[in-house]
């Protein structure tokens, strides 16, 4: 059973905080744009792209904006050209961190990892030394006040689910990559909250930091995910 990340929750408050102040816009639309170059501009086709239109709208995207980075993604308006890299390695207390990039610059994104990993006392590894430690996985958040994770598993019996655990008024869901849209629909027809639905990587186990190490921790994986190219980051802290 994949282990769950505290850094994975703090993530996600932060990510509503960011949603609010407009952050969280351009990492959508290099998303969006992406999706659309790889699975086409029809979300009835796409599932991802459905997913991260799903998303725009959460976070007040304006309409025209993801239009015309469907738009860029299929060759219909000219735009620069994403590509996405992962970089592995390792933070504060020797905790695995995993950058997921999209840049139009592979030499300006490596460098600046590679420049942040040195100055804040990181290890960028060599790539497979620490994605063996993770799963990639759907990660969906319902929100479901007064649901017992019983009835909620009773109900998503016939569901391809990996694990599912309850965090504050939320339940954690994870499946396979392939039922995350699959499953997103199913708890909307049952009439839940989806917070969010991702893909992430979702550590097999977990590592414990004390005190010192852990607040060191989090803040390199803030200060991590602030930088311009990096689109996400994940750890391995319990």
């Amino acid at each position: 059973m994949s282990g769950h990340s505290k850094w994975a929750t703090i993530k996600h408050k932060k990510a509503k905080e960011d949603a609010k102040r407009g952050q969280k816009f351009t990492k959508i639309v290099k998303e969006i744009t992406i999706a659309a170059r790889d699975g086409g501009g029809d979300p009835a086709g796409n599932p991802r792209l459905r997913l991260l239109l799903e998303k725009a709208k959460e976070v007040n995207m304006p309409h025209d904006n993801a239009q015309r980075a469907i738009k860029k993604g299929t060759g219909e308006l000219p735009g620069v050209t994403y590509e996405r890299y992962t970089y592995e390695g390792y933070g504060p207390g020797s905790c695995a961190v995993i950058v997921e990039m999209l840049t139009d610059n592979k030499n300006r994104a490596i460098s600046a990892v590679r420049t942040f990993f040195n100055k804040q006392g990181g290890i960028l590894a060599e790539t497979g030394s620490v994605s063996w430690m993770f799963d990639k996985l759907g990660l969906i958040r319902i929100t479901a006040q007064g649901v017992s994770e019983d009835t909620l598993l009773e109900q998503l019996l016939d569901q391809p689910l990996r694990n599912m655990h309850q965090e504050d008024s939320n339940f954690v869901i994870t499946c396979e990559v392939a039922h995350l849209n699959d499953v997103r629909q199913e708890l909307e027809r049952l009439g839940y909250s989806v917070e969010s639905a991702e893909i992430e990587y979702v550590p097999k186990t977990t590592t414990e930091l004390n005190k010192e190490f852990e607040e060191r921790a989090y803040s390199f994986m803030q200060a991590l995910e602030d930088i311009e190219d990096v689109q996400n980051v994940f750890t391995n802290i319990g």
